[in-house]
């Protein structure tokens, strides 16, 4: 059984359709990257998906439907929107205390070990703490619970490089073991795609590709042509060409490995150069 399956997911405001029918199918143990820009419906959609707002279309997560069952859907889901919801008046033992006497599957015994790699002190007040030992914080309480899936909407939004780097080291080595399901939404698609399985770009409420990460390697590549070739590499059809360092940077989908290496430095496309690339063709890009 799937963790995430939607069929004809749609959301409407008034006139405005933010999700438009999405099919989606999301297999237990993925790390899936959520990849649009701002106004795109990847917030609307996790929403559904959490139980926080109603929905047309057919929608179960961990074979429960989001809004008729989320106080049983909860048990085994957490969520990270922004770091900021955690009250800035409680003190690091009190978020503890709740946490524990709130959730079930919370293991306060792991958040403190957690806690202990940080110089977060336990009579501290939210509220003093910075952006990234806030974020620290919120970890250790979302790691500390048993959930099956965990979203994160936009997680580090605001925090430093570095911050970002520990956050996301810290998600693949202590709390991913390769059975819970992980849903990111992020700004920074380079900082997450070598922990990705899988990534679904959304723009205008569609899904414009949705792909494995092992299937965009062997379909999409970039070359860093050599001069010479250049106009030979043109007749093949980029889906996009840029310049880098007085370079022509050619990107292409589908075009075998042997056609390509004598036109120069041949490279597997970052996430966020193939997003702007197929949501700037007038094509498409469904995979």
């Amino acid at each position: 059984m799937a963790c995430i399956e939607a069929r004809g997911l749609t959301k409407a405001y008034g006139k405005h359709v933010a999700v438009k029918g999405i099919d989606l199918s999301v297999e237990r143990g993925r790390i899936v990257g959520l990849i649009g820009p701002n106004g795109a419906g990847k917030t609307t959609a996790l929403k559904a998906m959490l139980g926080l707002t109603p929905f047309q279309g057919e929608l179960k997560v961990l074979g429960r439907d989001p809004w008729g069952e989320r106080d049983l859907l909860m048990q085994d889901v957490c969520f990270i929107a922004d770091v900021a919801v955690l009250p800035r008046w409680l003190r690091v033992s009190q978020a503890l205390d709740y946490v524990a006497g709130v959730h079930p599957r919370f293991d306060r015994a792991r958040a403190e070990r957690f806690l202990e790699q940080t110089v977060i002190k336990r009579e501290s007040k939210i509220g003093a703490l910075s952006k990234g030992m806030v974020t620290q914080l919120h970890l250790a309480l979302v790691m500390a619970i048993e959930a099956k899936l965990l979203v994160l909407d936009e997680p580090t939004l605001g925090l430093d490089i570095l911050f970002r780097k520990q956050f996301y080291d810290t998600l693949i080595n202590d709390y991913y073991d390769g059975d819970r399901t992980i849903v990111i939404t992020t700004h920074h698609a380079e900082e997450v795609e070598h922990i990705l399985t899988d990534v679904v770009f959304i723009n205008d409420g569609r899904i414009a590709l949705n792909s494995s990460m092992e299937a965009l390697a062997s379909r999409y590549a970039e070359v860093r042509v050599d001069p010479a070739q250049l106009d030979h590499a043109r007749t093949l059809k980029p889906i996009r060409e840029r310049q880098v360092f007085g370079r022509s940077t050619l990107l292409f989908d589908g075009v075998a490995m042997e056609v390509l290496e004598p036109l120069g430095e041949v490279r597997m496309p970052g996430i966020t150069d193939l997003f702007v690339a197929l949501l700037s063709n007038t094509t498409g890009a469904n995979a």
